[in-house]
């Protein structure tokens, strides 16, 4: 079950974040791992567009398309997490169990800085929505997620973002049942906002596929010059209109996308210039729901329950 109010921003009242901050950024890395291969003559769509087209069936191995997504896990990860050290960022990461098995030096890179760590499905291949009749089914991928989660990071996950966003309606109801806070594949606002599941509520902390690498560079071919403006464009009008009610902006980043040393810099030019700004909240997604689960009766004049 997932019912939430349509309530558009004029409807709404002033929301204002801690320190009368206007806009909480996220920036996002997503440690993803895929199968090399899947037991199944069918095309394997391994979470994302593939780099070289024709994709192979999911039994025999696609070398240029696994071993460019590869890639971030070996370098261009840690050449996101140079950047954001350089300007004493930390990223929230979104990780699949599978590498915390698999491929855990990019987790404990996350983890030595004390980065936020998000459940992001089992495998990046295995969408849920192939159990969008099945709810038992998909409660056991959710459960054996949450579970290497929690047996790798030491704490129980707060909240969750689906591979591709290709979540059910029956998602956030399950997450609740696991007592998380929170759920990222809405991206219908610029604030967060209740989903009520019918088992009680969670808080919708919004992922973005606009303000999102695979977006703006392998699906739209935008240069390392224009993701930068775009980046710095769509936080100074958040900016502008966080002065009267604050908003979220999230920035998901791929390391095998943005991780290229030609593209590093746009990263770079938009943490500059996020900085320079004095009300930014480098807010957790579980810093924003905790703090929106105490003030969303101030959101809307009949909050969803």
């Amino acid at each position: 079950m997932l019912e939430y109010t349509y309530t558009p921003m004029p409807k709404r009242h002033p929301l204002m974040f801690p320190g009368s901050k206007r806009v909480a950024v996220v920036v996002t890395f997503n440690l993803e791992t895929w199968d090399m291969v899947k037991d199944s003559d069918a095309p394997y769509y391994a979470g994302g567009p593939a780099i070289l087209p024709n994709l192979l069936p999911g039994n025999v191995a696609d070398f240029p398309n696994y071993s460019w997504r590869e890639y971030g896990q070996r370098v261009g990860i840690f050449r996101m997490f140079d950047a954001c050290d350089s300007f004493d960022v930390l990223p929230s990461c979104t990780l699949n169990a599978v590498t915390c098995e698999r491929r855990f030096e990019m987790v404990e890179a996350a983890m030595d800085r004390g980065c936020e760590l998000v459940a992001h499905n089992y495998e990046q291949g295995e969408l849920l929505w192939k159990h969008a009749n099945d709810i038992d089914a998909e409660r056991q991928v959710i459960k054996k997620t949450l579970g290497v989660y929690e047996q790798t990071v030491g704490r129980k996950a707060a909240g969750w973002l689906s591979s591709s966003l290709r979540g059910t309606v029956n998602t956030p109801q399950i997450l609740v049942e696991n007592n998380c806070k929170f759920y990222c594949d809405l991206m219908n606002d610029d604030q967060p906002y209740l989903i009520n599941t019918g088992k009680g509520p969670i808080v919708s902390v919004p992922y973005s596929n606009e303000t999102n690498d695979f977006t703006l560079i392998t699906r739209r071919g935008h240069t390392t010059d224009e993701v930068s403006a775009i980046l710095k464009e769509e936080l100074s009008v958040l900016y502008e209109e966080g002065a009267q009610s604050c908003r979220i902006m999230n920035v998901g980043l791929h390391p095998h996308v943005s991780g290229r040393a030609y593209r590093n810099r746009s990263l770079k030019e938009f943490l500059e210039y996020a900085k320079s700004l004095e009300d930014v909240w480098w807010a957790t997604r579980e810093e924003i729901a905790d703090w929106y689960m105490v003030h969303h009766q101030e959101h809307f004049e009949q909050p969803p329950t």
